[in-house]
C-alpha cells in the first residue's frame, strides 16, 4: 500500500512540476508505451487490454492535436495536425479490426516523433 500511494505522489509531482517541454516527452513516451502494450495484448488474443491501451494511445493524440498552436505554429502546425490525424485515425481502425500490424506502422511513427521531440529539448536545455 505504502509503495503504491508513494509511487502514486511521486508520479502526480514529476507531472505538476515538470516545464511543458518535459510533460511532452513524458507524453510521447506515454503513447509509445500504450501502443507497445497494445501490440503485445493483440498478439496474446488480449483483446481488453489492447483495446484499453489503443485507446490511451488514442487519448494522447487528441491531447497533441488540442494542444497544437495553428496560428503561431504555421506550417509546422499543419504537418503535425495532419500527421496526429492520420495517427489517430489508424489506431482507431486498429482497435476496431484489432489488427497489430497496423498499430505497428503508428508505433513507427510515435518513436521517430519521439525521438526528434528529444532532440529538439536536448537543444532547448543547452
Amino acid at each position: 500500500m505504502y509503495n503504491s500511494s508513494a509511487l502514486n505522489i511521486y508520479q502526480q509531482n514529476s507531472v505538476n512540476t515538470a516545464s511543458k517541454e518535459k510533460l511532452l516527452l513524458m507524453l510521447y513516451d506515454g503513447l509509445v508505451k500504450f501502443i507497445r502494450q497494445a501490440i503485445t495484448s493483440l498478439e496474446e488474443k488480449d483483446l481488453q487490454k489492447a483495446h484499453t491501451n489503443l485507446v490511451k494511445a488514442q487519448n494522447i493524440i487528441l491531447e497533441f492535436m488540442s494542444t497544437l498552436n495553428m496560428e503561431v505554429g504555421g506550417e509546422i502546425a499543419k504537418s503535425l495536425m495532419a500527421l496526429y490525424d492520420y495517427m489517430y485515425r489508424r489506431l482507431v481502425e486498429a482497435n476496431i479490426k484489432k489488427d497489430a500490424k497496423i498499430a505497428e506502422e503508428i508505433l513507427g511513427f510515435a518513436e521517430e516523433l519521439k525521438e526528434t521531440f528529444e532532440e529538439a529539448y536536448k537543444r532547448i536545455k543547452k
